[in-house]
């Protein structure tokens, strides 16, 4: 009996209509869907089931997250070729860089090497990076670090949609918020350590303002961007903390960070680095009530 050849016909009914990324990889689905996808089952005689599909959001992919390499682990092959990017899972300077990479569809381009940092392996700082941080990126031969340069770098140098707009305006914005964000986290940690929240009320307020600035979007830019990136994983921290221990919403009264905050849980590429906002708490109680 000859093989039966099967194939699949995806028919995307989107209102408004909307433009799949380019390039598309059908073979994993990396695509933004938020409405039912009818399926057209090619060359089988039965009527069957489609078949398992994940649909992710825009930019990322599903992968098996490596486990964190520690004091007694042997250290990857370095300088061999592969793009390495050295993260930890709980840092929030690294989960700038993972996002980036996740939202450019890199997965398959730079190999993610988690690291410990309770325990950190001797070859990290000997052969990799003697600053001994993370992240760090090894490209090209070399290794460079800092979150914020790893980002940029990220988006320049590798392929996949682009993080930082051509409208000079926008970009001329985007270096304001990239300078804003040192007195913003400052800010925020005072009022971990004060009794008030009035230095976090302001630095929220600041953001309110900056995400109303441009109306063609949600995000900061209005379309997402880097500075996204360089927030998200702080205010992923600072609002179940600031909820919890300082009966403080940050999204009450600020209906433009409310709206970001739902639709950066819309984009895998971030929600995949998130951490359990009940380990984020405890970690931070632990960080910060402590020296109170």
């Amino acid at each position: 009996m000859a093989a039966l050849s099967i194939g699949y016909q995806i028919h995307f009914h989107f209102n408004p209509p909307n433009l799949l990324p380019l390039p598309t990889k059908f073979s994993s689905l990396s695509f933004t869907a938020k409405h039912p996808l009818r399926w057209h089952h090619i060359g089988c005689p039965k009527i069957c089931a489609p078949p398992a599909v994940s649909v992710m959001a825009f930019g990322s992919s599903r992968e098996v997250l490596p486990p964190a390499l520690d004091s007694s682990s042997e250290p990857p092959a370095i300088f061999d070729g592969t793009p390495k990017l050295y993260i930890s899972y709980t840092c929030p300077y690294a989960q700038r860089t993972w996002i980036a990479r996740n939202y450019k569809g890199l997965q398959e381009k730079i190999k993610l090497v988690p690291i410990d940092l309770k325990n950190r392996p001797d070859w990290y700082k000997e052969k990799v990076y003697p600053a001994n941080k993370v992240p760090s990126l090894e490209h090209n031969n070399e290794v460079k670090g800092e979150s914020m340069d790893l980002i940029r770098y990220i988006n320049s140098n590798f392929e996949g949609p682009s993080l930082f707009p051509d409208d000079p305006s926008k970009r001329e914005f985007a270096e304001e918020m990239f300078s804003h964000f040192d007195s913003f986290y400052k800010a925020v940690i005072s009022s971990f350590k004060e009794d008030t929240v009035n230095d976090a009320i302001a630095a929220f307020d600041s953001i309110e303002t900056a995400l109303s600035k441009f109306v063609d979007g949600p995000f900061f830019l209005g379309t997402f961007s880097l500075v996204d990136i360089a927030y998200a994983p702080f205010i992923e921290r600072f609002q179940p903390f600031l909820l919890d221990v300082k009966n403080f919403d940050i999204a009450t009264g600020r209906s433009k960070l409310a709206a970001w905050i739902e639709e950066m849980n819309q984009i895998e590429a971030y929600t995949v680095t998130k951490r359990d906002p009940k380990e984020l708490l405890e970690s931070y109680k632990k960080r910060f009530l402590s020296q109170v």
